[in-house]
């Protein structure tokens, strides 16, 4: 899939006080915008339109826009993410993404957060996680299987997300930790699978041809490298403290 278009939002100051398991330390202000900047400016290299919103005041995690919505070439999903600190971050969202689709809305009781959503070309796979709920899975699968698309439930177990554990790298292959590899419906992928101790690099994203993947995880690069496409190493050192990775602080269609 070639994306055209990113929507981003810059951290704020009260970024610190998101959402987060980590005990990586204080997360550091100027650090995260220097390390947003550079994010923002491969998204550009690599040929997208990069739309960066201004903090929301209040919601320290806003800056995390993926979980806001789900985007697919037919129309935009707002979620309802499942984290009470982030109710109404996706209203803000659904105001930019007007401009290029119709949007349908995930309806409570069901909890949805876009980082529990991973696309494989034509195939959806939906995490059931602390953030999406069975019927906000439910509620999307009914949507995506409106317009074609295969859909499948998985359970995300320990996890924060889908995404912090399994990515895909196009070319029917799967990038993903050792906690996903038995699962059923990935059982057609080709599957790199992340050495113990760099679970953090399952978290990698392929744009226009380029992985874009956390940089200091030397396996994981190594693995990547044997799939002939461009590799661009991030620090996402702060994103990291606040539980995020590559994959959340932007949407991407």
């Amino acid at each position: 899939m070639n994306f055209k278009t990113a929507i981003l939002r810059k951290p704020g100051e009260d970024f610190g006080d998101g959402e987060t398991t980590s005990e990586l330390g204080k997360p550091d202000f100027n650090m995260i915008l220097t390390q947003h900047r550079e994010y923002t400016n491969v998204l550009e290299q690599l040929g997208l339109e990069v739309i960066v919103l201004d903090p929301l005041p209040g919601h320290p995690d806003a800056y995390f826009v993926e979980d806001t919505a789900v985007i697919i070439p037919e129309i935009g999903i707002i979620t309802n993410p499942g984290a009470r600190s982030r109710k109404g971050e996706e209203d803000g969202i659904e105001l930019i993404l007007t401009r290029f689709r119709d949007t349908l809305r995930i309806k409570p009781p069901g909890t949805l957060d876009g980082g529990d959503i991973l696309q494989a070309d034509n195939h959806f796979f939906v995490g059931v996680s602390e953030r999406t709920n069975k019927d906000g899975a439910d509620q999307l699968l009914d949507i995506l299987k409106r317009f074609g698309y295969i859909v499948d439930i998985v359970s995300v177990g320990d996890g924060l997300h889908l995404k912090s554990g399994v990515n895909y790298l196009g070319d029917g292959k799967m990038l993903m930790t050792s906690g996903f590899s038995d699962i059923p419906v990935f059982s057609d992928y080709e599957k790199l699978e992340i050495k113990e101790g760099e679970e953090y690099a399952a978290n990698t994203l392929l744009i226009n041809g380029t992985f874009i993947t956390p940089a200091g995880f030397p396996d994981t690069h190594k693995q990547l490298s044997g799939l002939n496409k461009p590799i661009i190493e991030l620090n996402v050192s702060e994103v990291r403290k606040m539980d995020g990775g590559l994959t959340c602080m932007s949407l991407r269609f």
